[in-house]
């Protein structure tokens, strides 16, 4: 018996990667896998060889999170929502950047994420809490020049994951965010992979993100940013708490998480 036999599990862009990692993984550990991608060939394979179900769709559209709630429930509800989906533009001169370039990347990375959270929330609480996570990148905890709105897009999922957390952890759900550095998936291309392995630096596999995934899910942590490098230990990012005016007798009249955890940021390497 696993971990999480009887669970049903939500995980989009399952065909490759990191999502396919997690549902691989989820599913060793006895979970029922809903695989949600774009690419329907990759989708419906994935499903067939975990004897989970194909939701061939575009996550950055409402209707196709009303699918994948409807399908869920025909499973008797969800219990974990990998919300992993997401793309590059691999623009460095923001002057370069198409517009459908970035209503591309925005719709996946931002809206599938959002999307994704809005259609879930309530499944999960049906069910009476669960677990959400959501893929960023260490181009979410740091400036990363190389592509200036994938790094905005990561950003905000890690602002969103941190403010649902408070308020999801009343309803027995927490909701985290993995943000690996350089993984190798179908998002790095070969030109680009051979540069990154010349050069020395450790591509991250993805079944090590997968596996801090798996952890936040059986986890009670909630609202963290989980850090992924490569021959290290996956560790909850550190956020300062930002300066800011004191009042006498304002002490505790703020909201828990309103400003961040207590510490300083810890070092991380450039996605």
């Amino acid at each position: 018996m696993g971990t999480l036999e009887g669970k049903v599990a939500v995980v989009t862009g399952a065909a490759s990667g990191i999502g396919l990692a997690t549902a691989r993984r989820l599913h060793s550990e006895g979970a029922t896998i809903v695989a949600v991608d774009i690419a329907e060939a990759g989708t419906l394979k994935v499903a067939d060889e975990l004897e989970g179900i194909p939701v061939p769709a575009d996550v950055s559209s409402p209707a196709a999170w009303e699918l994948i709630a409807r399908t869920a429930r025909g499973l008797g509800g969800v219990d974990i929502v990998h919300l992993n989906a997401g793309v590059t533009t691999g623009r460095e001169d923001i002057a370069d950047l198409g517009d459908d370039e970035y209503r591309r990347i925005m719709a996946v990375n931002i809206d599938g994420v959002v999307f994704g959270a809005r259609a879930m929330v309530p499944e999960l609480i049906l069910r009476g809490g669960g677990a959400m996570v959501a893929t960023s990148s260490l181009a979410g905890l740091i400036a990363f020049p190389g592509d200036p709105i994938y790094t905005l897009t990561k950003h905000a999922v890690v602002g969103l994951v941190r403010s649902l957390a408070p308020r999801l952890k009343e309803q027995h759900i927490t909701v985290n965010a993995v943000c690996p550095s350089l993984v190798d998936t179908p998002l790095i291309n070969g030109e680009i992979r051979d540069l990154i392995i010349d050069s020395g630096f450790p591509l991250i596999g993805p079944e090590a993100v997968a596996e801090a995934v798996y952890h936040c899910v059986i986890g009670e942590e909630t609202g963290k940013a989980i850090v992924v490098q490569a021959g290290l230990e996956p560790t909850a990012y550190r956020f300062a708490r930002p300066p800011g005016p004191r009042q006498e007798g304002s002490e505790g009249k703020i909201p828990p998480g309103w400003l961040g955890d207590r510490g300083e940021p810890s070092p991380a390497t450039p996605a």
